[in-house]
């Protein structure tokens, strides 16, 4: 029986789709798009998360 290695967690900020190309608006001399590059903050461009501990709450 195969086994299967466990699948990493994505990120829920992101689903997974870590960076976004932005256009600026503006357009270079040869044609092109300034674009920025964002990254997600949760995952830190990554597309996945640790699993995160339980925290204990006392009352």
């Amino acid at each position: 029986m195969p086994q299967h290695a466990p699948s990493p967690r994505v990120c829920r900020d992101c689903d997974g789709f870590a960076t976004a190309a932005i256009t600026t608006g503006t357009r270079y001399r040869d044609g092109s798009r300034a674009t920025l590059t964002i990254a997600c903050p949760a995952c830190k461009g990554t597309g996945i998360i640790r699993a995160s501990r339980t925290q204990e709450v006392t009352v």
